[in-house]
């Protein structure tokens, strides 16, 4: 079998390759579907490249995933290893968001696919509802060997994996080893039926349908073929109808349920579903036999019986707005709305351009934006709250959503409006709370697209998501710049120049919450050869934690000329006298660089990385005091160092090693090797190097300050 269709690039690389390889991994594993996903160009987000065995429709909420959400795919390439999720149960407990896109019963892990310099993407393999909740430890290897195959096969290639601008589809099942002749004997056997026959292929198009089938349908067979039965049959357009097939096709179980046939005639339908797609079996319910004859047999009842209720819109909508609602409540400032909106809302309705304005003194400032060029967004930022160039204006005062099909539609109201952007068809969605404009979304297309009710229903729904979204955003935004700003305010502004030693430090503030934390760093140089760097951090992750650090800084500085011990008894005593209840955790280094020595003292403190010329990388060995603030006799003993020339010494917090599921002494040991083998690098280059080591996506869970001093010839 030819797993994609002739004329598909076949590079190693290639899409077609990659559908090839994706299909044999389904096959070897004996899963049921399969999503390959390669990481974008940011290295930020997977994008859906490949998949087989599954409804696109299914996967167009997960068309766009990014790695920092909490996904089985995303956690599988973040932190490179294996997720299983054995039940719809362990689902919802684990990643609650996907099990309200995706509520059905199966199993399903997600790998990374691993190469020799980096993680290409992630491989997901989905099983029937009919697999052991739990996985052998010889089934999880063939997943993780099936991923590194395919992460093999991209190591090749010579150029990088190129996505197509579709995800591409490849089928599972091979073609149907029948010939012509004995394919309208199957038609002819299935003509003979006194039962409805029809088939679904896996996007719920109907394949076959026999006469029965037709006439207990009330439709020709040729007005049938190639439509959804949820779409060419209006009785059967209810959401539960089009969720019965979607979980015969994932869940890989027979499906039953009853739906009343105008005018009273219910219809029972069986759903034996396979890789290839499902067999349907339809009989009337209930039918009396005529006088005199035996009642006909009744069809096996499959364990899955459900009556259908009435409603107008599409499951699959149902649950893209479910999914996207979820999303947006994960977002945090207006940066993480915008992405997730050109990331996931554009390519779920298939749009091209994004603007996310907000309200802002009268006027939409523009906060976010997708497909526009520079010239564009510069005629259109700034525009007033009652603008009357766009549609802007009318549907934040009106708050109704207007939809555009096509130019000729928008030129019969705005004129001037279709030569701003060179687009084709719009969707302008107030954004609304409690009658207040927010801003305003505007989606667009390149060409002129027709709006369906359902699409105009699920879009008028979201936008008042996206308005909650957007006004919690901002305000986080605000907040956030104002604590930030506090905290930078209360770091040095930048380090001396000493001769002899070179210098880097950084300042990370926690990836997630907005409060401010109380780490802190500082260099006081005291003479022409003595230096001193201190690094601590106030416990809390608040303003008071804030205010405390700048205090702790004053008190070092007023005693800064004095030995290590007595700089860490001064200050302990200040904190004691504050009457504060926090905590201190600090380190005192006086570096003399004419003698090439240092002099620490430690309240409590990670000790710090060493590496010297001709030597391994090492955590220094320290003899600690107590945390600063516990009590007024504490001592703090003072610990020598040689520093010769070329000597790296790295001061950091606890931030920077506490990596969950990590022991802290693993993450400095492994750091400390880091250090030794990247010794020679520019010191800037190399904090941020140490930094990525220990977080390498980047989604650090707590605030971190990193200080690198490095020692050398005063004449250099």
């Amino acid at each position: 079998m030819r797993a994609v269709p002739p004329g598909v690039a076949e590079q190693p690389s290639g899409p077609g390759s990659l559908g090839a390889a994706l299909v044999e991994s389904v096959r070897r594993t004996g899963a049921s579907a399969g999503v390959l996903y390669l990481r974008d160009d940011t290295a930020r987000a997977l994008d859906l490249a490949v998949l087989c065995g599954l409804p696109d429709e299914v996967a167009w909420p997960w068309h766009r995933v990014p790695l920092a959400t909490a996904t089985p795919v995303s956690v599988a390439v973040r932190e490179e290893r294996l997720v299983w999720v054995g039940s719809q149960e362990e689902m919802a407990r684990a990643y609650p968001r996907v099990a309200v896109s995706l509520p059905y019963r199966c199993a399903l892990a997600a790998a990374p696919l691993s190469g020799r310099t980096r993680c290409w993407g992630g491989l997901v393999l989905l099983w029937p509802a009919s697999h052991p909740e739990r996985a052998t430890r010889r089934e999880t290897g063939h997943i993780v060997a099936e991923a590194r195959g395919i992460a093999h096969r991209l190591d090749r290639s010579p150029e990088p994996p190129h996505l197509p601008e579709q995800p591409l589809r490849v089928p599972l099942a091979p073609s149907s080893p029948y010939g012509s002749r004995a394919g309208a004997a199957a038609a002819d056997f299935a003509e003979r039926l006194p039962e409805g026959a029809l088939a679904l292929d896996l996007e719920g198009r109907i394949t076959f349908v026999n006469g029965v089938a037709a006439d207990l349908l009330g439709r020709s067979a040729s007005r049938l073929l190639g439509t959804r039965p949820w779409q060419s049959l209006p009785w059967l357009d209810q959401p539960v109808v089009e969720d019965h097939y979607r979980t015969a096709v994932i869940s890989r179980e027979p499906v039953e349920f009853t739906s009343p046939h105008p005018p009273d005639r219910p219809l029972c339908f069986q759903l034996f579903p396979d890789a290839s797609g499902i067999s349907v079996r339809i009989t009337p319910v209930s039918e009396e036999p005529p006088p005199g004859q035996p009642p006909a047999p009744a069809p096996p009842r499959l364990p899955r019986v459900v009556s259908a209720a009435s409603s107008t819109a599409h499951t699959g909508r149902l649950y893209q707005l479910l999914h996207l609602a979820s999303a947006l409540t994960e977002t945090v400032a207006v940066n993480d709305v915008v992405e997730l909106i050109a990331g996931q809302v554009l390519p779920a309705f298939g749009a091209d351009g994004l603007v996310l304005s907000a309200a802002d003194a009268g006027r939409l400032k523009i906060t976010g934006w997708h497909g526009y060029d520079r010239e564009t967004l510069e005629r259109l930022d700034g525009l007033p709250l009652g603008t009357q160039l766009t549609p802007a204006g009318q549907v934040l005062s009106t708050g109704v959503p207007a939809f555009f099909g096509s130019t000729e539609e928008m030129a019969e109201e705005f004129p001037r409006a279709p030569l701003l952007s060179g687009k084709r068809a719009w969707a302008f969605l107030p954004l609304l709370i409690s009658g207040r404009p927010v801003g305003c979304c505007i989606l667009s297309y390149d060409r002129p697209h027709a709006f369906t009710a359902d699409e105009r229903a699920v879009l008028t729904s979201l936008a008042g998501l996206i308005a909650q979204a957007l006004d919690r955003a901002r305000l986080y935004d605000d907040v956030h710049g104002l604590a930030l700003g506090l905290q930078e305010a209360l770091l040095p502004r930048g380090l001396p120049a000493v001769p002899g030693l070179t210098l880097a430090a950084r300042y990370l503030p926690a990836s997630h919450g907005m409060d401010i934390g109380g780490d802190f760093y500082d260099v006081i140089r005291l003479d022409d050869t003595t230096v001193a760097a201190v690094i601590g951090d106030v416990q809390g992750h608040n303003i008071a934690a804030a205010a405390l650090m700048g205090q702790v800084r004053t008190a070092i500085h007023a005693t800064a000329e004095a030995s290590p011990d007595q700089v860490m008894a001064h200050t302990n005593r200040v904190l004691l006298d504050l009457g504060t209840e926090l905590l201190v955790s600090a380190l005192y280094a006086r570096i003399d660089l004419a003698r090439g020595s240092a002099q620490l003292a430690s309240a409590g403190h990670p000790p710090p990385l060493l590496h010297r010329p001709g030597e391994p990388g090492a955590v220094v060995g320290l003899d600690p005091g107590p945390l600063l603030g516990i009590d007024h006799g504490s001592d703090y003993p003072v610990n020598h160092l040689d520093l010769p020339p070329g000597s790296t010494l790295v001061l950091y917090t606890d931030g920077l090693v506490e990596v969950p599921g990590t022991e802290p002494d693993q993450t400095t040991g492994d750091l400390a090797g880091h250090l030794h083998r990247h010794h020679g690098e520019d010191a800037e280059n190399l904090v941020d190097r140490l930094i990525r080591r220990a977080w390498p996506t980047g989604r650090h869970t707590d605030d971190t300050a990193l200080l690198l001093l490095r020692t050398r010839s005063r004449g250099r």
